[in-house]
């Protein structure tokens, strides 16, 4: 079983789901005799979405099942070991389809309605017994259409109860009138097992309150932005139809849905981010969407009466790979709490198999997006499957030239806009990150190749100065967003450098000598063109905040250091003391304010009542990290302007949660990234706050970090786990008897040093 996948792909029929014409999500069954005591296992790829069932019991290991992909670039599986569901003769096997992304009309903008592998929906299965083909799919699997008369991965999903047949996957139906299964096209993608954990219901939440809109809809409201489906429970008469919009924004009582439309900008009454649900009109009906999800937190409901709209009628099922909480953060500040919180959420709402921007708008899985936030979401979450998985789509969507798109999976999409150094870098940045925090070499294994064809890719793209201007810039800079203010020649450039530098350590960590002298080779001929065009008289010529931090950051021009970080102090004091990057800027920009001693400068920049800063977001509602940085005008999170364009859940501005943990709790694991077992408490007393504390859950036990002040004296409390190497390391002025770190619990009295 271990290296054979099916791939006698069926399908119910080869018409499939169009914007003009729709056809019903499929049906599939199999009857077939088994014996006690063997044992029987199941591979399934469904092509887009499956559930699986097993004498009428769902067994699917969770929603949105297997995978997201291009199915001609890469193929995931499930495996079900389905021995306790069986009985002694005759059992039935039964199989529902989604399109997911096989299908997806409404991807329009990103041409994934013109992708060469769109097609009805299908699957293929293997049964073991003992470990030997037992069958597989075929046309004997029989066929008929679901209640789902309707379902996109990103606009919704439509379901008419009239249609339900009872027990349609249990053997007691008679199924004489179900057609056969017809052979389907076999998708030409590499092949794996599905590793990423999967998608579950974390958590049911209830409506804080419903009202009546303007227009005579309800309005839900859960109090919170998050991502996932809502339960229906309903009474009422056969027939009638009842529609559920979910959205972030309500505007003068009614849902706005303009900052969550992205397919031409096109209102489509009941196809944007809606669920239809027909009543059959028996009694109590409960409906809950399988195929699609949201993200939201009011829920404008249409169809119901005034009786009908209660507060348990709709339970908000929170939903998102199961990946396992690994670091925390928490301080004296609200703000600051709620600002680690607000990452937190965006990260979740972000996590379905692959990493996506938004999960409403795009949910599409942006490479520098997630290249950004690698080690946040490593701090804060163990996402090393999910990355691992998603780097398998990565690599096979890489062309012959070495490129890869902007976003994977893609139907070709994404190459020729969308992409360049800052955001091809998640082919680097992920295994370098996860190789840190986790001391993994697989990952690193896994991509060396694909890093290689890459940088010989990046080298053809060299311009006449030894530089490189053929990506995206520092995106969502506020003020003038997608205006770059620091050139993108700069942001490329650098890029390219710490691209070429984390190569050099993989490389010489894995022992692949000559792609770490090539690495480094190119790493020095970018540094030296870089310095050539753009410092002059030991000064940078831009002095925008990104161009400056990152210059320090990745170490372009050490000689000239102290006097970039005095520009870099100028220019934020010129700025009005307030951050004015993109989301490339703000990686690095707090972090090197650490680096500097400026820790309470970079404090003030993050919370600040001002615009633009975190603090001015949360201080105005926001508890997930919003898109862009702009000022807001009388209604609710509408712009000054008027105009309102932007999600509020997108997780790339979230690296300021790396800065809380590793700055100001001070927990830096592996920081010369040859030493995964080796730990720096190195923590910033900022000026602000009384105590912080944070943990990361290292892969020999939690790493706890812990300060609070006392008068004049800080005590920091340390517990290491056995096998990890700890030292502490303090903010210039103090000072203490001991800065070994031994295994357990350890309380260290700080004291200011005597000017």
């Amino acid at each position: 079983m271990k290296n054979y996948f099916p791939n006698k792909f069926i399908s119910a029929t080869t018409k499939f789901t169009t914007k003009e014409k729709h056809v019903p999500a499929p049906y599939f069954r199999k009857r077939f005799y088994f014996n006690k005591g063997k044992t029987a296992k199941i591979r399934i790829c469904g092509l887009g979405f499956y559930e699986l069932y097993i004498n009428g019991i769902n067994v699917t290991k969770g929603r949105l099942a297997p995978y997201i992909t291009n199915p001609d670039e890469s193929l995931y599986y499930d495996d079900y070991d389905v021995t306790k569901y069986l009985t002694d003769g005759e059992n039935v096997i039964g199989v529902l389809l989604g399109n997911g992304m096989q299908n997806n009309p409404y991807g329009a903008l990103w041409d994934f309605e013109k992708a060469t592998f769109r097609s009805a929906p299908k699957f293929a299965m293997a049964f073991f017994k003992d470990g030997e083909i037992s069958f597989e799919s075929d046309e004997s699997f029989i066929t008929k259409p679901s209640p789902i008369v309707f379902d996109d991965f990103r606009s919704g999903e439509h379901y008419d109860a009239r249609l339900e047949i009872k027990g349609w996957n249990t053997l007691e139906i008679d199924d004489s009138d179900w057609q056969n299964a017809v052979p389907a096209i076999t998708p030409v993608g590499k092949k794996k097992v599905v590793e990423a954990e999967p998608i579950l219901v974390h958590q049911e939440i209830v409506p804080v309150s419903v009202k009546k809109t303007p227009s005579g809809k309800y309005l839900y409201d859960f109090g919170v932005n998050f991502t996932g489906v809502c339960r229906l429970k309903i009474k009422g008469e056969r027939g009638q139809e009842i529609r559920l919009t979910y959205g972030e924004i309500v505007l003068d009582g009614e849902l706005d849905l303009r900052n969550i439309i992205c397919d031409g900008d096109e209102i489509r009454d009941g196809y944007n981010h809606c669920d239809w649900y027909t009543l059959k009109g028996e009694g109590v009906e409960t409906y809950t969407p399988r195929f699609t999800y949201h993200g939201f937190q009011y829920v404008q409901v249409q169809g119901i009466t005034e009786e009908q709209a209660t507060l348990d009628l709709l339970t908000f099922e929170v939903m998102y790979s199961a990946v396992k909480k690994r670091g925390d953060f928490v301080c004296s500040s609200e703000v600051a709490n709620a600002i680690q919180e607000s990452t937190e959420r965006s990260d979740l709402s972000n996590l379905f198999y692959i990493p996506t921007d938004c999960p409403h708008r795009e949910k599409n899985g942006w490479t520098g997006d997630i290249a950004i936030s690698a080690e946040q979401m490593l701090v804060n979450f163990a996402v090393e499957k999910t990355l691992e998985d998603w780097l398998f789509s990565v690599r096979n969507a890489q062309d012959c030239r070495g490129a890869i798109p902007g976003i994977v999976p893609t139907g070709g999409w994404g190459f020729e806009w969308g992409a360049g150094p800052n955001w091809d870098d998640v082919l680097f940045e992920l295994p370098y990150q996860t190789y840190r925090y986790t001391g993994d070499e697989k990952i690193i294994k896994d991509n060396l190749v694909a890093m290689k064809n890459y940088l010989r890719y990046m080298e053809t793209k060299k311009n006449e100065d030894g530089l490189f201007n053929y990506g995206l810039g520092d995106w969502a800079q506020p003020k003038s967003h997608f205006q770059f203010t620091t050139p993108t020649e700069i942001t490329d450039s650098i890029k390219c450098v710490d691209m070429c530098d984390k190569a050099t350590k993989m490389a010489r960590l894995v022992g692949d000598k000559e792609m770490e002298e090539y690495a480094q080779r190119l790493a020095k001929e970018i540094r030296d063109s870089i310095k050539k065009k753009y410092i002059k008289d030991g000064k940078m010529t831009i002095t925008e905040q990104t161009a400056l931090s990152c210059m320090l950051y990745y170490e372009i021009s050490k000689e000239n250091e102290e006097t970039l970080r005095a520009q870099l102090l100028e220019r934020i004091a010129q700025d009005g003391e307030v951050f004015t990057t993109g989301v490339l800027g703000a990686r690095v920009l707090f972090r090197v304010l650490s680096d500097m001693g400026q820790g309470n400068l970079a404090y003030k920049l993050i919370t600040q009542n001002r615009y633009p800063s975190y603090g001015y977001n949360v201080n105005r509602g926001a508890r997930t990290l919003v898109e862009q940085f702009y000022p807001l005008g009388k209604r609710g999170w509408e712009r000054e302007d008027g105009k309102n364009h932007d999600s509020l859940n997108h997780h790339f501005w979230g690296d300021v949660s790396a800065w809380f943990i590793l700055h100001v709790a001070g927990i830096r694991i592996n920081s010369d990234f040859y030493h995964p077992d080796r730990v720096e408490i190195a923590p910033d007393f900022i000026g602000e706050l009384t105590f912080a504390q944070g943990k990361i859950e290292h892969r020999k036990g939690e790493i706890f970090s812990r300060w609070e002040k006392d008068g004049g004296m800080v005590k920091i409390i340390v517990d290491i786990p056995k096998g990890v190497e700890g030292v502490l390391r303090l903010p210039t002025g103090y000072d203490c008897d001991n800065k070994t770190i031994c295994s357990g619990r350890q309380e260290i009295i700080v004291t200011k040093k005597e000017k």
